[in-house]
C-alpha cells in the first residue's frame, strides 16, 4: 500500500480506483446486455450463473417495483454527494466512502441511462438464489462493510 501511495498519492489512488470500479462495472454490464436476453441465464459453476435482470428497486432487487425510479435516483445522488463531502473531512474514510460511491455512480448511471440497473451475478444453492447483483452492488457492500469496521471494528475487537 505504500509504493501506491508514492505511486498515486491517496488523492490519485482514490480517484484511480473510483474509476477502475465504475468501468469494471459498466464494463461488464455492456457484455451481459449484449451477449444475453433479459432473463437469459448461462450456467459457469455449479453454484453460480450469469443472468440478465433488469432491477428497478434498490441494491440486490430490493423495493423493486414498489418506489420511482426517480425517487431512488434522487435518494442514490443525495446519500452520495453527502458521502463524498463527509469523507472529503474524514481522511481515514475515505477509500471506503470512495468505494461506496463508485458503485453508487455506476448504478445511477443505469437509471438515468437504462431506467433500471442491470444485475447479473446469480449465486446460488440448489433452487435457492441470492438476489441476482452486479458489481457497482459488490462496491456498496464491500465499502460499508470496511466502513464499518474502520468505525466501530477496531475499537471492539
Amino acid at each position: 500500500m505504500q509504493k501506491m501511495r508514492k505511486c498515486f498519492g491517496t488523492n490519485g489512488f482514490v480517484v484511480f480506483l473510483s474509476i477502475f470500479i465504475f468501468f469494471s462495472d459498466q464494463i461488464s454490464k455492456f457484455i451481459v446486455v449484449n451477449s444475453l436476453r433479459l432473463g437469459e441465464s448461462v450456467r459457469l459453476l455449479p453454484f453460480f450463473n450469469i443472468v440478465r435482470v433488469e432491477n428497478k428497486g434498490i441494491t440486490f432487487g430490493f423495493f423493486s417495483g414498489t418506489l420511482e425510479p426517480l425517487i431512488i435516483a434522487l435518494f442514490s445522488l443525495i446519500v452520495t454527494v453527502y458521502l463524498g463531502l463527509w469523507a472529503k473531512k474524514n481522511k481515514p474514510y475515505r477509500i471506503p466512502a470512495c468505494i461506496i460511491m463508485s458503485g453508487a455512480i455506476g448504478n445511477l448511471f443505469d437509471r438515468f441511462t437504462r431506467k433500471a440497473v442491470i444485475d447479473f451475478l446469480d449465486f446460488h444453492l440448489l433452487n435457492y438464489h441470492w438476489p441476482a447483483f452486479n458489481i457497482a452492488d459488490s462496491a456498496i457492500v464491500i465499502g460499508a462493510m470496511v466502513l464499518f469496521y474502520i468505525s466501530y471494528g477496531e475499537e471492539k475487537i
